[in-house]
This record gives structure tokens, C-alpha cells and sequence, in this order.
């Protein structure tokens, strides 16, 4: 049950914050975000090594997709398209709004259930696929001012982590990239403690399952057109690596 934190802040030097956190399978062959595609060089992702998709990444137009599976839809499955091309064809687009219309469209019987989000520095949208028959279509919902959360279910649900880690963030003090300040949602985001699956933002079950990686992207103000995304990132598993920043 892959979490994310989303912080919208309109009129603010940095006015899109995201928090993420990556669970999967251990023995599931990735790599951390960086240029993995020559047939698009403005992108910068984690690269899930199985299938060729991404779970995160931003362009060079600010453009910032996440995609997370909904509840019992975890792996792939036979004849349906990986879910992680969803964020690569998100980030071929210069423009979030653009890019939630356009994937709007999509085949929902192509794909598994999910939770897609699709932001830059002027709009954000959550697009919710939630019918395995495949029969409803894909639909787009505006994300609104301030701080959500999104996991497995519906945005800001009632589900446990959701309801403990809700108020933390936004009692915390947000990432700050003009002063070098990200210290409380890197400390929420590997948050370990009381560590179940369904309630703690980091987690290692007995079967493989974990928390694999935690990242922070932040997006600048349409004012700031010298300033570029920033893009923070961690690694759990299978190997730790300490929270630093990826070179875009």
C-alpha cells in the first residue's frame, strides 16, 4: 500500500510539495530516479526494472506523476498493461491539466485498479480507477488547497495510516527547499514505529512486502522560472541508502 502526502500551496514560492513512499515486493528489480529513457530525455523517474515503467518521477516542464494500486490489486496481471507506464505517459505532457485530460481516456480494462496523481506548480488531479470489471471510466477530481493523503483507497479515507499520519503532517513543518529544510517529513516518511503494514509509513512484513523507498519532489512557483524541481530520495530496501538529492 504505496502513500502519498500531497501539500498544495497556491501563491507560495514552492506551492506543490509531495511526499512518497514506495511499498512493493523486496526482490522486485529497480532503480532510483534518474534519466532512464533516451526516447525521453526530460524525465526523471525511478525505473521499476520488470516491466520499464516508474512509480514517480517530474519532467523538465514541472510536470510531477505518482501512480499507487488500489486495495487487492497488487502485481501484475495476465493481458492488462503495467501500471507504471502510466507516470511515463503522464510526463509527456508539459501541462497537468493537459495531461489528466488526455489519460482520462484510457482503456480502463487495459489496467489493473489505481490511484494516479498528476500535478505541477499551477494544478493537481487524482485520477481514480477503481472498477476491476473496467466497465466505469477513469475519473479526474481536482486536489484541493492544503494537505491530502492518498494510499490504496480514496483520498483522505478513514483507513488507519491515513488516520494517524494525517494530522502529523500537517502539524509538521513542511519541507523548506530555499532553507534546506526537510528533516520532519523525512523523519514522518521513514517512520517505522508500531510497525504494521496498515499503520506505519515504513514496514517489513514476514512474506517480502516493505516500504522500499521515500522520496520528497518540490515544485517552484511559476514566478521562479530559473529554479528547477527539487527531488529528495531514500532508499530501504533491498539495500538503505541515506536521504539525498537526485541529480536531475
Amino acid at each position: 500500500m504505496c502513500t502519498l502526502v500531497i501539500l498544495r500551496r497556491p501563491g507560495h514560492a514552492w506551492p506543490l510539495v509531495l511526499g512518497a513512499n514506495r511499498d512493493e515486493m523486496i526482490d522486485r528489480p529497480w532503480r532510483e530516479p534518474a534519466r532512464h529513457w533516451p526516447d525521453r530525455p526530460e524525465v526523471v523517474a525511478g525505473r521499476d526494472v520488470l516491466a520499464g515503467g516508474s512509480w514517480l518521477g517530474v519532467n523538465d516542464f514541472g510536470v510531477t506523476a505518482a501512480v499507487l494500486n488500489r486495495t487487492g490489486s497488487l502485481g501484475p496481471a495476465p493481458g492488462q498493461r503495467s501500471r507504471g507506464e502510466l507516470v511515463l505517459e503522464a510526463l509527456d505532457h508539459a501541462d497537468a491539466r493537459e495531461a489528466a485530460r488526455a489519460l482520462a481516456q484510457l482503456e480502463p480494462k487495459a489496467y489493473r485498479t489505481f490511484n494516479l496523481v498528476v500535478a505541477d506548480n499551477r494544478d493537481a488531479y487524482w485520477l481514480r480507477h477503481a472498477d476491476p470489471s473496467g466497465t466505469l471510466p477513469v475519473s479526474v477530481t481536482e486536489i484541493g488547497e492544503g494537505l491530502s493523503m492518498l494510499a490504496a483507497g480514496d483520498i483522505n479515507d478513514e483507513t488507519p495510516r491515513l488516520v494517524r499520519y494525517r494530522p502529523l503532517f500537517a502539524a509538521a513543518e513542511p519541507p523548506d527547499p530555499d532553507r534546506e529544510r526537510w528533516t520532519e517529513w523525512e523523519r514522518l516518511l521513514c517512520d517505522d514505529n508500531d510497525g504494521g503494514s496498515d499503520r506505519a509509513m515504513r514496514f517489513r512484513t514476514e512474506r517480502g512486502f516493505a516500504t522500499i523507498s521515500s522520496a520528497i519532489l518540490a515544485l517552484p512557483s511559476p514566478g521562479r522560472g530559473d529554479e528547477r524541481p527539487r527531488f529528495r530520495f531514500a532508499a530501504h530496501q533491498p539495500e538503505a541508502s541515506p536521504w539525498h538529492e537526485v541529480s536531475a
